[in-house]
């Protein structure tokens, strides 16, 4: 049978290692083998983090993250600036109406990261404004925010918290929480962790769990005070995830044993690998000017079906990448960096690209994209 390539931005393509240590035997969540565990687990989720806070790790996508940190830092009636460029800005003003929150929007362009004066802007409209919600990756889009620059003018505010879905972010980005002074930090396993779709994590500052106090929105599980009080003793909520949370624990020293600056100079140099590869053959990128290193979009050509691209590349190409989102859908489609994925990968899929188009009838000169590919990769061996 062929190989089975996934390269979607999530959910990834998960090692062996972690398949075979989540494949053990299930441990009891109040067992005395499962807290050093989980003890290493929270320790190495710090580290990877780079925050002193700690990091709490939840049963939900990364959706339920989004939304454990709308409902514990605010109260109804209240507005937040939010950064609104693409599907998953979108989902930051949904989820603040769902509990009463005013969202004042900072739309930018689907395929543009944000000026920071934008929201400097926002804030000076909306003095009484107490959150920012923003994507450091926006992973519909393919773009990155300046989260660094954002952090420095939510600082200008008294109070002011912001807060970066890294759901895509963490682990692909260099986003350190405590240097940059993020006040809350999000992410999803099934992005950069190497791991399947099913746990998320949240991790607050100093300031942001002093909110937690005075924050009304309703809340019942992702209640995060709740969670601190008990995860702080190893003891969560409710009942965790117990085989992903051992398959973590893999992950984690997988990413450590590589050290950070290496996986992020990795998803960097897979981004660069596919996106000179999609420019070889001639077509355009999406978010040209701010990427993230979590995926690449590309623009379809006109002409070209975007449902059938998918379809024939999973048909009969056995590879399974991303469509557009909302009013890009049809128009784009997304390849993912993270997970299980080297830059062997990354050469079948974008043989797989040039054969698709090919196979639709568009007017393409087979190789050329993997030409420039390979260029790419000589280049990184002789330097």
């Amino acid at each position: 049978m062929p190989k089975y390539r996934l390269l979607t931005p999530g959910p990834v393509a998960v090692p062996e290692r972690v398949l075979r240590a989540m494949a053990g035997t299930l441990l009891h969540h109040r067992a005395p083998e499962f807290l050093p565990l989980l003890d290493e687990v929270r320790a190495n989720l710090k580290r990877v983090f780079q925050t002193e806070r700690d990091v709490l790790v939840l049963a939900s996508s990364g959706t339920g993250a989004m939304e454990a940190a709308v409902t514990s830092l605010t109260s109804p009636g209240e507005r937040a600036i939010v950064v609104r460029g693409g599907k998953f800005g979108e989902r930051w003003a949904e989820l603040c109406e769902t509990y009463g929150v005013e969202p004042i929007c900072v739309d930018v362009e689907w395929g543009r990261a944000v000026d920071p004066e934008q929201v400097r802007a926002a804030f000076d409209r909306e003095p009484e404004a107490r959150v920012l919600f923003v994507q450091a990756s926006e992973t519909s889009t393919a773009v990155y925010h300046p989260i660094k620059e954002l952090c420095q003018v939510v600082r200008e505010r008294p109070g002011a918290l912001i807060v970066v879905d890294g759901i895509s972010g963490v682990g692909v980005h260099d986003l350190p929480m405590d240097a940059w002074g993020i006040d809350v930090l999000v992410s999803g396993s099934q992005k950069s962790w190497l791991l399947p779709p099913g746990l998320s994590f949240v991790a607050l500052s100093e300031r942001a769990e002093a909110r937690l106090a005075t924050a009304k929105s309703p809340r019942y599980y992702f209640d995060l005070g709740k969670e601190l009080k008990g995860q702080r003793k190893n003891s969560p909520a409710y009942t965790p995830a117990v085989s992903l949370i051992v398959g973590l624990r893999e992950a984690l020293r997988m990413i450590l044993e590589d050290g950070l600056e290496p996986v992020f100079a990795r998803h960097a140099f897979l981004a660069k690998l596919t996106r000179a590869a999609m420019q070889g053959m001639g077509l355009k990128l999406f978010a040209p000017d701010s990427p993230s290193f979590a995926c690449t979009a590309v623009c379809l050509p006109d002409g070209v079906d975007g449902n059938k691209f998918i379809r024939v590349m999973r048909d009969k190409h056995v590879m399974t990448i991303a469509e557009g989102q909302g009013h890009i859908a049809g128009k784009v489609f997304r390849i993912g960096h993270m997970g299980d994925l080297d830059e062997y990968d990354m050469l079948s899929a974008i043989a797989g690209v040039e054969l698709t188009l090919a196979d639709l009838g568009y007017p393409i000169k087979l190789g050329e994209g993997t030409r420039a590919a390979l260029e790419v990769l000589r280049d990184r061996g002789n330097a």
